[in-house]
């Protein structure tokens, strides 16, 4: 049987015409949601419209007037706004003086700015009739990588601005929970890393289930807290990342030292 868990909803996702939203896309288009793809891939877009029948505005998610257009053009062509996901995001490599002034504005204007833009649109909008809203962050908001300075410090502030609305807009029936993928392969982030076997076995080595996680598989999380299941989960971090931050960084001792138990 066909699951129905948005039949009737209006979404937006940012960032959804690739990797985890387009996932994600399918997932509600599947399950009945009219869905608007807000992205800057025309090509990869289009080829949702032509298979899925979705909605798509070009849209540079780190301007504020252009989010705002994108959030106002979905209200009027669907007549409502009931799920928000915020998922474009660009990751960049280098220590902090590496790092240019105008490479740090870019990651914080994609992947924090435009957090605020959208939900600064669509909020006014969702307090008609409630709705739900789930922020990408990552694991590396949690802790910190060698050489991603600006990635990490936006994915950390995702995280708490994610509690900061889930709070200020809990009593208006508005949910906001905040997503933390660990490794997913294949997605424009994390591309450069899956290109041949070795370089992926860097990756999976650290994580517990050794191997990648799918985007399919992220998108399967975010459903789940945008869909009524949820109704009482709010201000929430779900994590999915294969059990990497359940492990504290030290060596494997059972792998390396089991040859000591025995002296």
């Amino acid at each position: 049987m066909r699951s129905s868990r948005f039949d009737g909803k209006v979404a937006i996702v940012t960032g959804g015409a690739s990797g985890i939203g387009a996932a994600l896309v399918e997932i509600l288009v599947a399950e009945g949601a009219k869905v608007m793809v807000a992205d800057i891939d025309d090509v990869a877009a289009q080829a949702l419209r032509d298979t899925l029948g979705v909605a798509y505005r070009h849209t540079n998610v780190a301007d504020a007037d252009d989010a705002a257009a994108m959030v106002e053009h979905t209200a009027a062509e669907f007549g409502r706004i009931d799920i928000l996901v915020n998922n474009a995001g660009i990751g960049t490599f280098g220590k902090t003086p590496d790092v240019a002034v105008a490479t740090w504005d870019k990651v914080v204007g994609v992947n924090l700015n435009a957090i605020f833009y959208a939900c600064r649109a669509a909020i006014p909008i969702m307090r008609r009739h409630g709705g739900a809203i789930v922020n990408t962050a990552s694991i590396s908001g949690l802790a910190a990588d060698y050489g991603f300075t600006a990635y990490n410090a936006t994915k950390a502030a995702v995280i708490n601005y994610s509690r900061a609305l889930a709070i200020d807009h809990a009593a208006e029936g508005i949910r906001v929970n905040v997503v933390c993928p660990g490794f997913v392969a294949h997605t424009n982030l994390t591309k450069a890393a899956s290109v041949t076997p070795e370089a992926l076995e860097i990756w999976t080595s650290a994580i517990p289930m050794q191997r990648a996680g799918t985007a399919k598989e992220v998108a399967n999380a975010m459903a789940f807290l945008l869909s009524d299941e949820a109704s009482y989960i709010t201000g929430a971090m779900l994590i999915a990342d294969g059990g990497m931050t359940a492990h504290t960084g030290q060596p494997n001792m059972v792998k390396h030292y089991s040859d000591l138990a025995d002296r």
